[in-house]
């Protein structure tokens, strides 16, 4: 079993059809992030919401799914997570990052950064 470890989770809430040089700003994070060597990311498409514009995001009628709230949502060590904070600069234009201290109890399969796998 592995130690446990405390990490910062950074959450980026955006929406689905934000856009930066015509690629989802979720995608662009996600990237970024990998660019930086963080173990990892993931984006997490919300049901209903609003956000920093106090526009609620509808429900899907006809299937028709066009704005989306969405979180990307990245774990790792407190100073890789705020050193990667800057990269957001000028990429995120509405939407909010939130920083919360949390312990990774167990990490499953590979790890990144040369660690041994759990």
């Amino acid at each position: 079993m592995t130690e446990p470890a405390q990490a910062l989770r950074l959450t980026v809430l955006v929406g689905e059809s934000d856009q930066w040089k015509h690629r989802p700003v979720y995608a662009e994070i996600v990237r970024r992030a990998q660019e930086a060597g963080l173990v990892g990311a993931a984006v997490f498409r919300g049901v209903d919401g609003y956000g920093a514009l106090d526009r609620v995001h509808p429900s899907p009628v006809l299937g028709l799914d066009e704005d989306r709230p969405v979180s990307v949502v990245i774990v790792d060590t407190p100073a890789a997570v705020r050193a990667f904070l800057p990269r957001l600069d000028g990429l995120v234009t509405v939407g909010e990052a939130v920083l919360e201290e949390v312990e990774v109890i167990r990490t499953f399969g590979k790890r990144h950064r040369g660690g041994a796998a759990s």
